[in-house]
């Protein structure tokens, strides 16, 4: 997996990915990332890379011509994907993730600034994601996270694979409660069933305490899971 990151800061993402499972993952080359910089591609004696909005209004506009000649410099591999890191864009979820860790050779990544970019750079872009129904300074922040979710899904990069399939959003449910020694804890104790050695009650305990969860945590995730597993049972 390749990534392709369009950013005036790469510098941001020195100490992520060189650190925990991402740092080694990268390190075996199970993915690689990349850095291009539009001010690199600016023509101006200032390298501007940003102007003021027509029309009037509050901040600076990301230029279209740095972004799409940063972009155009870059490889281009059979399956590619050219994503904007934005709060108009669908969703994070780990489906997408998903989706582009199985799809796809290459990762685009657009990471804005300022009041965000000019619209003609959509023209550029395949997918428009959002980390959340919220604003933040940069792009590269979505970014990261984004590598970072698409990343841990690789083979290789987490030892065990059953792992992933257990966690919180795989089935469509939260994850179940876990815990390690000590077997109590100033006074909470480690539930019984998990210490009883019996797999088929603690699967089963698991299974109704991610239900339990999702459903007093996350109403809309639990109703959609009971609407799948009604289609499914029919």
């Amino acid at each position: 997996m390749r990534f392709d990151l369009v950013s005036l800061f790469p510098d941001f993402f020195t100490s992520p990915l060189s650190s925990g499972l991402l740092g080694k993952a990268l390190a075996k080359k199970i993915a690689q990332v990349h850095f291009v910089n539009p001010r690199d591609f600016a023509t101006d004696k200032h390298r501007r890379v940003d102007d003021e909005p027509y029309g009037g209004g509050v901040g600076m506009l990301m230029k279209p011509e740095p972004i799409f000649s940063a972009v155009e410099s870059l490889p281009i591999l059979p399956r590619r994907e050219v994503i904007l890191m934005t709060p108009q864009g669908e969703p994070m979820q780990q489906r997408l993730l998903m989706e582009l860790a199985t799809g796809y050779d290459q990762l685009v990544l657009i990471c804005g600034h300022y009041e965000g970019v000019d619209e003609r750079v959509l023209n550029l872009v395949t997918r428009e994601v959002s980390l959340g129904d919220f604003v933040l300074t940069c792009g590269e922040i979505p970014a990261l996270a984004l590598i970072n979710g698409v990343v841990r899904l690789l083979p290789g990069t987490v030892g065990k694979v059953e792992s992933l399939k257990a966690e919180s959003f795989e089935a469509g449910l939260l994850d179940y409660p876990q815990y390690t020694r000590p077997a109590e804890f100033r006074g909470w104790k480690v539930p019984d069933v998990l210490l009883s050695g019996n797999h088929a009650q603690i699967e089963r305990w698991r299974k109704e305490q991610q239900i339990q969860r999702t459903r007093e945590r996350r109403p809309d995730l639990y109703e959609a899971w009971e609407k799948n597993s009604d289609i499914v049972s029919e």
